[in-house]
Formats: C-alpha cells, structure tokens, sequence
C-alpha cells in the first residue's frame, strides 16, 4: 500500500510517496519517492498578493506531474497542503479550485496552527527522551512554526509570518521578530535544558554540512560557524564551490539567522535534526486517520 504527501510551499512544492509498513500491530512507511520542484511562490504571493500567470501554469504543471506519478504508483490516499504562500494570495483558492479540475488534486490551504501541528505528527522526537523540553522548529520560505513540548505533552504552539523567501524579498516585519521573541521567552520561562528539534529543506541541509553523526544534536555554536562560513561566500560561489542548489544557496542565509535567533532567544544549546519535515508529517497524519490502532 502507498500513501503520497503534498507540500506546496513559499519556496518549493513537494512529492512524497511511501509505502506504508503493518509489522505486529504497528504500522510505519519507508520514503519511496520525493520530488521536489522550486516553483518558489512566495516571491509573487509576498510582494504582490497574488500568484502571476506563470506561477499558477508551474504550478499546475507540477501537479499534474504528480496526479500522474501518484497514478503509476497506484497511491491509495493522498493529502495536499498548500501553506504560508497560498494563503497570503488573494487568488489563492482561485489557483485550489483550478488545481482540483485540471490536475484532480484536492488541494487544503491549511492555516498555521495546522500546519504546525503536521510537522509535529511527524513523530521526530521518537528516538529522543520524552522527559526532556524540546522546542520545534520549522522554517519555511514563508513562515515559522514553533511548538514546545514538555514531558511529551504540547505546552504551546505558534505560527509566525518569518521566512526564508520573506526576508529576502524584504517583506519580513521588526514586530513580526519581536512577536517571536516574546512568544519564545513566555513560553520557555522557567524551563531548564530545552533543546532545539528542527525540521525542513534547509536545516536538514545545514545538518548534512555540518558532517555531525546521524542522531547527533548540531551546537549553536557549530550553526554559528557554519552560518558564518557559507556568509563568506558570494551566492555565486555558494552554488558554484560549495556545489548548493540555486534555490537553497540564497534562503540557506535567512534560515540560518532564523535559527539562531530562535536558538539563542530560548537558551538553547544544540538542536536535534531528525530530517523530517511536512511531508513526513501529513503522510503520518495519514495513517492516523485510516488505522484504529493509533489516536
């Protein structure tokens, strides 16, 4: 059996299919296919409100692609959401409705609470010690989701209008930041150890950069370093020597400064990188909702 996952993001829109795994009562999926696409929507939906014509034809064009590809595979279900870009453009579900016709995807603009609580259902604490403080940390290009967790229980929860593709076109706010801020030390106040767990393109990327050993936490202090190495290099030569993809070698700064900002505002050390992100989240999201066994 498979299920495929959809993320139409600021920066990119993602495919995943898996197969999904019953083994004793338990039930799993291993990533069978991800493909990614930069159609980086952010940049029409965050200056301009709305999605332009060639965005919307990528756009469709994609999905397309991926009805066709979850049809090879023959996927049994399938959830995709679209987030902080297709929110913000007042043509957004205009370019939903179009999608569900011509390219046969239901497609949910889901709000950022919601959008939180999938990327934490990706279950990527599940190797970590429960009775520690974790704080989730999601960056996209048009947005950041934080969620704290204490003794496994969700203390608080918050979306925020940050991102990679937000920042580089200027259109990210001091209230916004000071908004985090506050929120952040609210919510950690009187937490001792709080350790970080970030999730998305451009952690997991900085994660593989950093050469740590799988499972091992990345220090603020070596994410400081490495934000600092790859600062150095023009984003021709980040693409060019450093061998990034042109649409991680620009938003890979922003991210960085995201990160530590929200790292060093909670106090936290070092930051877990399960290399998970909203894909694995909705295809867990599905599961729970077609197996009994879990709640």
């Amino acid at each position: 059996m498979r299920y495929a996952a959809i993320d139409i993001g600021s920066n990119a829109v993602r495919l995943l299919i898996a197969e999904i795994i019953e083994n004793n009562g338990s039930v799993s999926f291993k990533k069978n296919t991800l493909i990614r696409v930069p159609v980086r929507l952010g940049d029409d939906a965050f200056l301009h409100k709305n999605l332009s014509d060639k965005k919307i034809n990528d756009l469709l064009k994609s999905m397309q692609a991926f009805r066709n590809l979850m049809d090879v595979y023959k996927v049994t279900d399938y959830m995709a959401c679209a987030t902080s870009a297709m929110r913000e453009a007042k043509n957004g579900q205009q370019v939903a409705d179009r999608i569900k016709e011509e390219a046969g995807i239901d497609l949910q603009i889901v709000h950022g609470e919601v959008e939180a609580k999938i990327i934490y259902a990706s279950h990527a604490e599940v190797n970590i010690d429960k009775a520690k403080n974790y704080l989730y940390i999601d960056v996209g290009g048009g947005s950041t989701e934080l969620s704290l967790f204490s003794n496994g229980e969700l203390l608080a929860s918050q979306s925020f209008n940050l991102g990679t593709i937000r920042i580089l076109d200027n259109q990210d706010r001091d209230e916004t930041w000071n908004e985090m801020k506050d929120f952040i030390r609210e919510q950690t106040r009187g937490l001792k150890n709080v350790y970080g767990i970030g999730t998305g393109g451009n952690i997991n990327k900085l994660y593989r950069l950093s050469q740590e050993k799988d499972g091992t936490p990345m220090s603020y202090v070596k994410l400081r370093a490495l934000y600092n190495y790859l600062n150095s290099f023009s984003l021709k030569d980040r693409i060019n020597v450093l061998g990034l993809n042109q649409d991680r070698a620009d938003v890979i700064i922003p991210a960085c400064e995201i990160y530590l900002t929200v790292l060093k505002c909670a106090n936290i050390k070092s930051i877990y990188v399960p290399t998970v992100g909203m894909v694995d989240g909705i295809i867990q999201t599905l599961i729970e909702k077609n197996y009994s066994t879990f709640s």
